[in-house]
């Protein structure tokens, strides 16, 4: 492939290695340094004049190290005349911040999405966002990816004859439907309410839950607290089996540890959107690869072809 340069910063250099390998395209070194003040300093070490640059960076923890590294890197590359700059981004976590919810805040997803163009962005790639109106704070075009195809794909194992997909809320409703009618089940939905950023309550659930087998899916899980709390409402129900899936798994402060621990929850199934430590791994944890569609969601924006188009067929077994 022609005339295109991927860079990574130190967000998660694992996946971008993957996704370069799936284009067939190196993975160009980036510098990344730290002045004696504690300023960051970036360094484009490949050409990316009048080239397709493409910056892989997810954000997370350290959220705001990793922020800025792709500011530097979106200003780099536009110091070295690049033709286009697409920052492909399969987590953004300040799409938490997307309303005005209290008195005297920032809507930080639309502030970050500014500055992400500001910095030089012309183009977005981005994975499930936590909410649809995140894809309108961007004044560039954004291609919005899910991972519900490979999702999918690893549940079709199973007999899914008794299955009904559970969402933890009902703005997490509308996927979980779309999920559901990809593999065949029924949908159902918790009533949250949402106290604190790790204190939740849900009071039911409405759908069919007794006897059957049941796939909570959610966009991210970070502290835990709202499957924890759902796990409780579904006992009370019966239901014959339970999976956790999500397209996030942050697992911030032993979420893994904790969800890992409940006897009932057969497996958790994550994707490699971010970066999960092999020390905090359990034996019920499935990792499923994003890389390809990532990679060949890139290379259709390079040959100017639709994106939409990945979601038209579900991936091969």
């Amino acid at each position: 492939m022609r005339d295109i340069a991927v860079f990574t910063g130190s967000a998660h250099p694992e996946l971008a290695d993957e996704v370069c390998a799936h284009l067939g395209v190196p993975l160009s070194p980036t510098r990344v340094s730290r002045f004696a003040n504690d300023c960051l300093e970036v360094q484009l070490q490949g050409n990316c004049r009048e080239r397709d640059v493409f910056l892989i960076q997810p954000l997370v923890a350290p959220v705001q190290e990793h922020l800025v590294e792709l500011l530097l890197m979106c200003d780099a590359a536009r110091g070295a005349s690049a033709g286009r700059i697409t920052v492909v981004m399969p987590h953004y976590s300040y799409a938490r911040s997307d309303k005005k919810d209290a008195p005297r805040i920032s809507i930080g997803g639309r502030l970050v999405a500014d500055l992400m163009v500001s910095a030089g962005a012309s183009r977005v790639l981005a994975m499930t966002l936590h909410s649809p109106q995140v894809h309108g704070f961007f004044s560039v075009p954004v291609d919005h990816l899910h991972a519900l195809r490979e999702l999918a794909a690893h549940f079709r194992r199973y007999d899914l004859s008794r299955t009904t997909v559970v969402s933890p809320d009902l703005g997490n409703a509308k996927e979980a439907a779309a999920f559901a009618r990809m593999i065949g089940a029924q949908v159902a939905a918790g009533a949250k309410q949402r106290f604190a950023d790790d204190r939740v309550r849900i009071s039911s659930v409405i759908g069919e839950i007794a006897g059957r087998d049941v796939i909570v899916l959610d966009d991210e899980i970070a502290k835990g607290s709202t499957v924890l709390e759902l796990l409780d409402r579904l006992r009370e129900l019966g239901p014959r089996s339970i999976r956790v899936a999500c397209t996030h798994g942050l697992f911030a402060a032993g979420a893994l540890k904790r969800l890992g621990e409940q006897p009932d929850v057969l497996e958790i199934v994550c994707t490699n959107t971010v970066p999960v430590p092999v020390e905090e791994r359990t034996e019920k944890l499935q990792v499923l690869s994003i890389a390809p569609a990532l990679a060949e969601a890139v290379r259709r924006i390079h040959n100017g072809e639709s994106v939409s188009a990945l979601f038209d067929a579900p991936p091969s077994e």
